[in-house]
């Protein structure tokens, strides 16, 4: 399946049409990296395109970062979280200014969802229902908990020195400064995810978008500017994995580093972050198993299996990949979600109708239609879809493979794409939960049935950080997020995240004993 002929075209008229004003504008001149509270060109001069995934068209340029500029900006950080404003605030005035950048996200709705629509494919309507929304949402939340984190005062029992007494209690530092990676899938959300418990906690920050998706970021950049965010607590240096990315991991007064992606680079983060034991979380792929019984409502059912495969383009780390469907309703089911991947509207980012954008990059689909290739070659059929669509872009059909067994690679392999395997399975048994927890990754599963035992015993045994009960990729600030196995290391969201932006400090005083 060859990758599509795409048209690059420097006519800023033509890249940017459908484009309100302000997008317009943001998109008309080079965007600069933010480093110690000054938009400032790489020091190397370097820049690189920015590409609408629709029609392949360059719609921004950005600088290219990298060691030299990430050393700039780690030093902004730790300057701002030693010496300036920042560090003297009281939890309220951090709260105030975290839960105002929420405000200006949903004052800005359109502006982003439009960058997301033309940066990442992703629908426009999606864009600004889901990711700024839940992106201000986790402001919101994130603010609240910048005054409650508390410590405790411990009783000791002890005592090696008699006629001494002790007063001893814990508290909670802010780890220092910050390197946060973020993939392209879910740009200004995962943004979001990572700013809002680092800056309600006190830290400082560098933060790396994905290079294939870095305009919300930079938005972003002047959003946290007008909420009041001081200089040098947030710095955004937009460049490469292998430079900037690595150059934050290696930069030695870094003391966390926070990363989104594949499992592959959160490895190579960890042997690297291993020189100077630099503390890491890391939320990584999936595989995940989505499991529908004979007694399940499928009138729910079937449409929460197609949503959990095809929302995004099926560009989600939880995305219901692997579709285990009980013998009893198992061609009712492939029916239907055959039936609703038919009838998804597929299109660029910025058409209303669009319910299904385009994959994120030329890489991204080569990958996919590799895998669709893979699955054909080893006996798979699509029950739907299975090629590209339309003449340009880097669009892929809804795709449902049915007579797909353990051994496929489209069945074992994260495909990140709208892709989903189809397995028929006879009983409810040890043998289902063994093929469902069969991979290595364990982020997600999803359950669909209406007896209410089952779905205590089997969401029991599913090896997953998240499972959903007759509902899927269901995402709260309050619900902690992560994965088992290799889908990463510590949670995201809820009370839980700040166990990575915060030291526990033990104090422990003598005084005479009365």
């Amino acid at each position: 399946m060859n990758s599509p002929v795409l048209p690059r075209s420097a006519d800023a008229s033509k890249a940017h049409e459908g484009l309100s004003e302000g997008v317009r504008r943001f998109l008309s001149e080079p965007r600069k990296l933010l480093i110690g509270g000054k938009w400032m060109a790489a020091a190397s001069g370097k820049t690189f395109e920015v590409v609408n995934p629709a029609n392949g068209r360059v719609v921004a340029t950005v600088a290219e970062a990298d060691k030299t500029d990430v050393d700039l900006a780690v030093a902004a950080a730790d300057k701002a979280f030693t010496s300036g404003p920042w560090p003297k605030m009281t939890p309220s005035e951090r709260a105030k200014i975290v839960w105002r950048i929420g405000d200006l996200l949903m004052k800005h709705a359109d502006e982003l969802a439009e960058l997301e629509a033309v940066d990442n494919g992703k629908p426009f309507t999606y864009a600004k229902a889901v990711d700024v929304a839940v992106s201000a949402e986790t402001f919101y939340y994130m603010a609240g908990w910048a005054t409650k984190l508390e410590g405790s005062t411990l009783p000791l029992s002890y005592n090696l020195a008699p006629g001494t007494a002790y007063h001893a209690y814990t508290m909670r530092c802010p780890v220092g400064v910050v390197g946060q990676i973020i993939p392209w899938n879910f740009p200004l959300l995962m943004a979001a995810w990572k700013l809002a418990p680092a800056l309600a906690a006190g830290n400082t920050i560098v933060l790396k978008p994905a290079e294939e998706t870095p305009l919300s970021a930079l938005r972003l950049g002047e959003i946290l500017q007008e909420a009041g965010v001081p200089d040098g607590v947030v710095n955004i240096v937009t460049g490469f994995g292998e430079t900037a990315g690595a150059a934050i991991v290696a930069n030695k007064t870094v003391r966390k580093v926070a990363f989104t992606g594949s499992t592959e680079v959160g490895k190579i983060i960890v042997r690297a972050a291993a020189d100077d034991l630099k503390r890491v979380s890391l939320e990584l792929g999936g595989k995940s198993p989505n499991i529908i019984l004979d007694d399940a409502d499928l009138e729910q059912a079937i449409p929460g299996a197609a949503n959990a495969i095809f929302f995004n383009s099926g560009q989600m780390c939880t995305a219901g990949s692997r579709l285990f469907v009980q013998e009893g309703v198992y061609e009712q089911v492939i029916e239907g979600i055959a039936a609703i991947a038919k009838q998804l509207k597929v299109g660029p980012g910025l058409d209303p109708s669009s319910q299904i954008g385009p994959l994120v990059s030329d890489v991204q689909f080569q990958r996919v239609t590799g895998y669709l290739r893979s699955g054909a070659e080893q006996g798979a059929k699509a029950a739907c879809g299975g090629q590209r669509w339309g003449k340009e872009g880097y669009f892929v059909e809804p795709t449902l493979l049915v007579d797909v067994n353990s051994e496929m690679k489209v069945y074992r392999e994260e495909i990140f794409g709208p892709v989903v395997s189809a397995v028929r399975f006879k009983d409810v048994d040890e043998e289902l939960i063994r093929q469902a927890n069969d991979t290595i990754y364990g982020l997600a599963a999803g359950l669909w049935t209406r007896d209410l035992a089952k779905a205590h015993q089997i969401s029991s045994k599913l090896d997953a950080g998240s499972v959903w009960v007759n509902t899927y990729n269901v995402l709260d600030p309050a619900l902690p997020f992560g994965g088992f196995k290799q889908s990463g290391w510590g949670r995201e969201q809820g009370h839980a995240v700040f166990e990575h932006y915060t030291e526990l400090k033990s104090v422990c005083m003598a005084y005479p004993a009365q």
